[in-house]
């Protein structure tokens, strides 16, 4: 965002109005009773002089005057309508999200990009993100900041929550996120590849919250059908003590049932992806999703440049003083 400058009080600006009117009445005045000094020559341009005590103290009025109106120089933001919804993603980040299955990456990476995508088409919306694995974190609330929003997401990465999938929770840690929001529309996409085996909160009791607030819930289940996968697994080596990275074949259960049970009781949709054309795809039709309007504010901060303007006009002002004392110093 480029600086915009700006008055904090634009009305002194209508004394600038004076300043023609005072070049005029200073020239009208002094034109009949001009002087002609004998050591000047003709058409030296010696009579300026006349004049620059004037003119720097009309100039220092300006300066005054525009000090005065408090210009201000920083980052405006203003309050627009848009076309948006609130919408917070549910993220699953635990170990399985690390299955190969999704080449060329893992789950987690393909999912990071077309949730990334998905954020870019979306200008007009708030959104917001939720990670989980054994237990929620609310990485950002609804927002519109896209950057800092896209920023999270990139820097997601396994194994940095307790393991587990803590599917209530996390729906229910959406849920107090959009309980407050002003908009219209509000829905949780919740993006997982297992079944709830953590947390709190039980997700039948999480769906009831959403339907209750009126949220509606979008469940994506991820991975190929049922069966076993390669997973990289943080193992410690009992030798080195060192954390290694083992790649194992294991077997994760896609609870279906409950996503759909999630999905029909808060009048969401259920979408199964067993590759990334297919998530991807899945995101593209969640992306047509009924628009309304949105309010959106952010804070103005602005910079006072007064200050440059009251020291300028205070050197006009000593300015033909200055020179005066210069012109009797310089007298034979």
């Amino acid at each position: 965002m480029r600086p915009v400058p700006s008055f904090a009080d634009p009305a002194w600006l209508l004394l600038l109005l004076l300043v023609p009117l005072l070049a005029w009445h200073h020239h009208r005045r002094s034109s009949p009773g001009a002087l002609t000094f004998s050591e000047l020559p003709p058409g030296s341009g010696g009579s300026w002089r006349l004049h620059l005590p004037f003119y720097c103290r009309l100039a220092a009025l300006t300066l005054l005057v525009l000090a005065l109106a408090r210009p201000q120089l920083g980052y405006a933001w203003e309050e627009t309508s848009t076309e948006g919804i609130d919408i917070q993603l549910v993220l699953d980040i635990s170990g399985s999200m690390g299955a190969e299955d999704f080449a060329p990456k893992n789950r987690l990476e393909v999912a990071k990009k077309v949730i990334a995508e998905f954020i870019a088409g979306r200008p007009g919306d708030r959104i917001g993100l939720v990670a989980f694995a054994g237990a929620a974190l609310t990485k950002s609330p609804p927002t519109t900041d896209r950057e800092m929003l896209q920023g999270i997401v990139s820097g997601l990465e396994l194994h940095t929550l307790p393991d587990g999938t803590a599917i209530g929770l996390a729906l229910a840690s959406a849920a107090a996120r959009l309980k407050a929001s002003p908009a219209k529309s509000r829905i949780a996409v919740l993006v997982t590849d297992g079944d709830n085996n953590a947390g709190q909160i039980d997700p039948d009791s999480a769906a009831a919250i959403c339907a209750g607030l009126g949220i509606k819930v979008y469940t994506v289940a991820v991975g190929t059908q049922n069966g076993p996968v390669i997973i990289p697994v943080p193992v410690r080596n009992p030798l080195s003590g060192k954390t290694e990275i083992r790649r194992v074949s294991w077997n994760v259960r896609v609870d279906t049932e409950l996503l759909e049970r999630i999905a029909k009781r808060t009048s969401g949709h259920f979408f199964r992806a067993s590759d990334p054309e297919a998530l991807k795809q899945i995101f593209e039709s969640i992306d047509r999703l009924e628009r309304t309007p949105l309010q959106v504010r952010k804070m103005v901060r602005h910079e006072e440049r007064f200050q440059p303007l009251a020291w300028s006009a205070l050197a006009l002002l000593v300015l033909p003083l200055l020179a005066a004392t210069v012109g009797v110093t310089a007298e034979p």
